[in-house]
């Protein structure tokens, strides 16, 4: 049974870039050649409508850098407890948010580690590369923070930001205190292969045995300054489940695209699903309404960054941040790429001429 939001996807991916959605007859201005150019879907769940989006969130985070090296930390859901987002994404997603950004603060803000206040940006995975169910969290943070009173820049020791054990096995305890929670007020559905679940006895086992296994949290080193920072947030922020340049061949009804298998250096393989398939997992990776697949914490979150930010470049000792012009990051470099004449490469492509959408129908086989 799919979910309005997985109809909706579908629907919108199907339909994205085609007369379906409308669109307008550009014509150059120097050569006179047209082309059609239809509409977006602009669901966040597809693959050709992700360039964008992803370009203009850049181009603001950028006023947000710190000339100081960033650290990237990853905490992983075990298979046993992120199933259980199958039925209950909205609220296992929610818990993974926050027990992983109370972690990060709480270690960072302990002397015995950083002993600052710290600021993140968190972003929601749920995929591997086969397209299973695959919770994770991306967080990118600068490699300090601010001291207790505020009259310092603290910063991490050279190519270590936390230690890994200890952010994992408090993030191992704040997410099983909240699904116990959960649990006991009745938030959780477990039904279907998951109704054994139902069962005080059962689930509580299911939460002694995730206590006594480690938990997955790693921290690569840090990827140099601000320069850099941008095009790498490029790789996880606006990513989908499986990108178009993956996708090999859809022969027979089977579908076959690239896969990376870590299990054996992260060797490049092709794995061919039936269409259907490939289409069920997919959707596996198709979010709740409402739910923000991006977020902010500490001195970068949303109710206070402009000062906390000023305040950090004050202790860094550091200036505005001059604008970076690689052409794959900025919008602007996007657009008048967009607008050139692909046949005459000098003229401007000119709107003369807006185009209706056309609706198609479509029976609904559900």
């Amino acid at each position: 049974m799919l979910s309005r939001e997985q109809r909706r996807a579908l629907r919108d991916i199907r339909d994205c870039r085609t007369a379906v959605l409308g669109g307008h007859l550009q014509q150059c201005d120097q050569c006179g050649h047209r082309v059609n150019v239809y509409n977006s879907c602009r669901n966040r769940h597809c693959p050709k409508c992700q360039a964008t989006a992803r370009a203009k969130w850049l181009s603001h985070r950028q006023a947000e850098l710190l000339p100081a090296p960033y650290f990237h930390v990853v905490f992983t859901l075990p298979p046993q407890i992120g199933r259980l987002a199958l039925q209950n994404a909205k609220l296992i997603y929610a818990i993974l948010f926050r027990a992983a950004s109370q972690t990060l603060l709480e270690i960072a803000a302990d002397p015995k580690h950083l002993g600052a206040s710290i600021g993140f940006l968190a972003v929601l995975h749920t995929w591997g590369q086969n397209l299973h169910l695959h919770p994770h969290l991306h967080c990118i943070a600068p490699g300090g923070g601010i001291s207790p009173d505020g009259s310092r820049w603290i910063a991490c020791r050279k190519s270590f930001f936390l230690p890994v054990r200890v952010l994992s096995r408090l993030f191992r305890t704040m997410f099983l205190r909240s699904l116990r929670a959960a649990f006991r007020k009745g938030d959780l559905r477990l039904a279907g292969q998951l109704h054994d679940l139902a069962q005080p006895p059962a689930f509580r086992s299911l939460c002694q045995q995730a206590l006594r296994n480690e938990w997955v949290v790693y921290a690569k080193p840090p990827f140099g300054g601000p320069e850099r920072v941008l095009k790498y947030l490029a790789r996880y922020t606006h990513r989908v489940a499986i990108s178009n340049h993956r996708l090999r061949t859809l022969e027979n009804a089977r579908v076959s695209f690239d896969w990376k298998d870590y299990a054996h250096g992260s060797r490049t393989k092709i794995m061919t699903l039936d269409a259907v398939e490939f289409i069920r997992r997919f959707l596996l990776h198709v979010l709740p309404s409402g739910l923000v697949r991006i977020r902010q914490f500490g001195f970068l979150a949303n109710r206070v960054p402009k000062q906390k930010l000023e305040l950090c470049r004050a202790l860094l000792e550091a200036h505005t941040l001059s604008p970076i012009t690689t052409s794959e990051d900025r919008p602007h470099a996007q657009i008048e790429d967009a607008l050139r004449c692909p046949i005459c490469k000098l003229g401007r492509l000119i709107v003369i001429e807006f185009l209706s959408a056309q609706p198609i129908a479509v029976q609904d086989t559900s």
